[in-house]
């Protein structure tokens, strides 16, 4: 057990690391992110209130559908990144492990603005849900032998209420490891037990699911070149930096002042003046390099740092994301990482470093 953004989270279940990873890219893996928090945000403005917080364009998407987004402050930084559904009525986020003191204070104190000025918008949070992630090649037939919905009608990111294993749950086709899977929000209900344990039990019951840890989560979102809030993102990275153009949306790249931080956010678009980018690296031989590790040029000179790093069980060496210099993001570019006094070669890659296999629907 270790701690993670203030919850007692499993590094790893007896099977360990390595089986578990692999077990989900070839069957199915279960992950308990109840420490991840849902928001439900109200009211006839709730799109104009969350696009003022966020780079989406949530006003596109359409009900029963999500996106990712990030949060941004007023210097462009990330507070963090998020899953925003419309859910017909309302909008539900999905928020990241102990990021509750930030990111609720940060849209309270900007609703109170925006109600002030005439906005009709709410926001509640749902600390008391648990949230299961089933992910993996095969997450789909575990799941259909517990809901009577139609899952080959979802297509990833598609999220609606449906009743799984005896409870009523929201259940969204999306999560953190590159593959096929669900994130399914369990509320607390009324009994002396809480839903998400019967539903744990009922996954857990069928021979292809097995249970994985944060160690495998970590390097099942590596190797799908996802993100980690507090390594590869923080709120000092702007979504230009973070190589996150794709999450701001067309239409809002036309609307300065429209959201915070969108003047430095818009200026590093159109000017191109970001001084550092993410990329991802492979190591072609050696041990692993870690997060934090400097970076350098065939000259000596540092030109950036590693933000996260690890073992690939599929590739079988190591992988990790870095920032550095813009000049040097392109694929096939050959830098050094400070490794025990040592220069050890990375080689600057595409990502993901796996092939992704979402749904994309019938």
């Amino acid at each position: 057990m270790a701690a993670f953004g203030g919850w007692d989270m499993p590094i790893q279940y007896p099977d360990g690391i390595m089986k578990s990873h692999l077990h989900t890219r070839e069957k199915a893996g279960l992950f308990d992110v109840s420490h991840m928090l849902g928001v439900v945000v109200r009211g006839a403005d709730r799109v104009a209130f969350m696009e003022s917080l966020c780079v989406a364009d949530i006003k596109a998407i359409p009900a029963g559908m999500g996106g990712l987004s990030v949060i941004t402050n007023a210097d462009g930084g990330i507070i963090d990144d998020c899953i925003i559904t419309n859910a017909g009525d309302h909008l539900y986020m999905v928020i990241n492990a102990g990021h509750e003191d930030k990111d609720i204070p940060h849209m309270e104190k900007h609703l109170k603005e925006f109600v002030a000025k005439g906005g009709d918008a709410s926001v509640e949070t749902l600390p008391d849900n648990g949230i299961l992630a089933l992910q993996g090649p095969e997450a789909a037939k575990v799941l259909q032998t517990l809901t009577k919905t139609d899952l080959s009608q979802m297509s990833f990111m598609a999220a609606m209420p449906m009743e799984v294993a005896g409870q009523q749950c929201f259940v969204a086709r999306s999560g953190y490891t590159g593959e096929d899977g669900f994130e399914i929000a369990v509320p607390k209900g009324s009994g002396a037990t809480h839903g998400v344990v019967t539903l744990w039990e009922a996954l857990m019951a069928h021979e292809d699911v097995m249970p994985v840890g944060l160690g495998a989560r970590d390097s099942l979102r590596l190797e799908a070149g996802l993100c980690l809030y507090g390594n590869d993102l923080d709120d000092t990275t702007s979504p230009v930096e973070g190589t996150l153009l794709w999450v701001i949306a067309k239409r809002r790249r036309d609307e300065p002042g429209s959201f915070v931080g969108s003047e430095r956010i818009l200026s590093e678009l159109a000017n191109k003046s970001a001084t550092r980018k993410r990329a991802g690296f492979v190591v072609p031989a050696g041990a692993p390099v870690r997060e934090g590790t400097a970076v350098f040029d065939e000259a000596g000179e540092k030109v950036g740092v590693t933000t996260s790093g690890g073992f690939s069980p599929c590739l079988k060496k190591g992988i990790g994301m870095c920032y550095v210099k813009p000049g040097l993001i392109k694929a096939g570019t050959e830098l050094f990482a400070e490794v025990r006094g040592k220069k050890q070669k990375i080689v600057i890659t595409k990502m993901p470093f796996v092939e992704q296999k979402y749904y994309r629907g019938p």
